[in-house]
């Protein structure tokens, strides 16, 4: 673990893994970097430094919650940058630490490299994911026997009847396997969630979808997004969405994954996120198991 002093003083804490030329990485949560590993061996190829957001994991609590809020984290990434003596420095973001890496290429364009966004959250642009397609995009999964359950609570959620037993009920379908590695992760994951942080990432002010999409527009920096076949937190259309909002994107659909894709399947995972922070030329990296050509749904658009 190493640290440094972001722009208010609070101590923040980070990892280094792995070898080769540097990707920042931000977790989503917002909570630890911890539960990401070492992204399924991407440490192999690149060097990972991964940030502890203000309040959990090895960073301090602020003085001031509200500083946890999203668009305000955008400084502490600037300051994360000054720290390693980067000039431009690509991004790894998963989940809703996509929200704080757009709003930080919001702000700082010229100092992205590459933009790599995994399952990434949909909040920071104002896309709206219905209930019915949540439903659809976990139909593969319906012989799995804790489907029943799950889909119940799934349906009980997107009708506003969300309780904690029907969020335990869930889990299974941010996973694409629910087996005894799934759940212990889903375990430390929510012993690391500290509720008070959370509400303040998302707090009134921390989004400004209007602008946000404006801006990257005229991002020019190239971009992927990678969503999971079977992830009903960020279903492949809103992820594909998502892509059409930048000039340069390549969209990809990681087949028989959920929303921790790098667990699924570390190799192709590992393989499709490193041909695009490796290739000079952002490639068509839509895959599909039997092909490895397009296992987008019909209603999904192509990469730009």
């Amino acid at each position: 673990m190493e640290f440094f002093t972001s722009y208010d003083g609070t101590r923040l804490a980070y990892r280094v893994v792995g070898d080769g030329l540097p990707v920042v990485c931000l977790p989503g949560g917002p909570q630890e970097s911890a539960y990401l590993g070492e992204f399924g061996g991407l440490s192999a190829h690149r060097r990972l430094i991964m940030l502890d957001l203000r309040g959990t994991g090895g960073s301090a609590m602020p003085a001031d919650i509200a500083t946890c809020r999203c668009d305000r984290l955008v400084d502490d990434v600037a300051a994360l940058r000054d720290h390693l003596g980067l000039d431009r420095m690509d991004l790894l973001a998963h989940s809703a630490g996509a929200g704080l890496a757009v709003r930080y290429a919001e702000r700082r364009p010229d100092h992205v490299g590459r933009l790599a966004l995994i399952t990434p959250s949909v909040r920071a642009v104002g896309i709206e994911i219905t209930g019915e397609l949540r439903r659809e995009t976990v139909q593969p999964r319906r012989d799995e026997p804790w489907f029943e359950e799950a889909f119940a609570a799934l349906t009980a959620i997107g009708a506003g009847r969300a309780t904690a037993e029907n969020w335990r009920a869930v889990a299974p379908f941010s996973y694409g396997r629910w087996d005894e590695a799934a759940r212990a992760h889903r375990a430390a994951g929510e012993e690391r969630m500290n509720t008070e942080v959370v509400a303040a990432f998302n707090a009134e002010g921390a989004y400004d979808p209007d602008a946000t999409r404006a801006e990257l527009a005229r991002f020019g920096a190239p971009v992927l997004v990678l969503a999971g076949e079977v992830d009903p937190g960020v279903p492949p259309p809103a992820a594909a969405e998502f892509a059409g909002l930048f000039p340069n994107a390549g969209f990809a659909v990681q087949p028989g994954a959920g929303h921790f894709p790098w667990l699924d399947d570390a190799e192709r995972f590992v393989a499709t996120t490193l041909a695009f922070l490796e290739q000079p030329v952002i490639p068509r990296l839509v895959t599909s198991r039997a092909t490895e050509v397009d296992s987008r749904p019909s209603d999904v658009p192509a990469a730009r």
